[in-house]
């Protein structure tokens, strides 16, 4: 399977640089990545980024809570550019299945990523509104789950199963923790793994010998160990 691999990062200078790289298929963003990239005009700060990320998929997500305004947003923001995806939560803040929207939009040909994503129920409720012609994603938050003590890999597994037979629809482990996520995403067949750029720096060693694992831990302590002047 191959698993492709997206950016998670807002940041202008970031995203050009790992633009150029083969190992990155796409990118995604969400309001806090922007906000944490000094974004102050959401669709300027969008745009920007498009002018030099023209091919690869790129998702920007609404920030309205209701479902009238999430539709304005949604309709806009799919005007930037033929490669961005739309990002829309499976629910609002007050916990209401945004399913109007999700249909509404996915008929009308607009790609989307249907973000945070918890459980196989919701994305089932999800799949099963989608029109199935339409590219779309579903982000699952892998790491997030994991960070409460629960399993994700089960319900990735039930998604893909759903999902597979579609090849419009993708299915996106998000929250990525640490490197060998990458591997778990491949080995349940999942489409899509976006992760931040020093896990995908990880990523890129990956084949490194235990000898030399081990031989570069060990030059690391006695490197720091100098510098810190230690003594006993």
């Amino acid at each position: 399977m191959n698993t492709k691999i997206f950016c998670d990062i807002a940041d202008i200078k970031t995203i050009k640089i790992y633009n150029r790289m083969s190992i990155v298929n796409g990118f995604t963003t969400n309001p806090s990545l922007m906000r944490l990239a000094g974004a102050k005009n959401y669709k300027n700060y969008s745009l920007q980024i498009l002018k030099f990320c023209k091919t690869k998929p790129i998702s920007f997500e609404v920030f309205a809570d209701n479902p009238k305004e999430m539709l304005k947003q949604a309709y806009k923001i799919n005007k930037w550019a033929k490669n961005v995806y739309v990002k829309i939560p499976v629910v609002n803040s007050k916990g209401v299945f945004m399913g109007s929207v999700i249909k509404e939009l996915s008929n009308k040909g607009i790609k989307l990523n249907i973000t945070a994503v918890y459980t196989f129920e919701q994305t089932k409720k999800i799949y099963k509104i989608l029109n199935k012609k339409t590219k779309s994603i579903i982000s699952i938050f892998a790491g997030r789950m994991a960070d409460k003590g629960k399993d994700p890999i089960p319900i990735f597994k039930k998604s893909i199963s759903l999902t597979k037979k579609n090849k419009k629809i993708d299915i996106l482990w998000a929250s990525t923790r640490e490197a060998y996520n990458y591997i778990q995403a491949k080995q349940i067949g999942c489409n899509i793994i976006t992760m931040p750029p020093k896990i995908i720096n990880q990523i890129k060693s990956f084949g490194k010998s235990s000898n030399h694992m081990t031989l570069d831990t060990v030059k690391g302590f006695l490197k720091d160990s100098k510098k810190s002047k230690f003594k006993i």
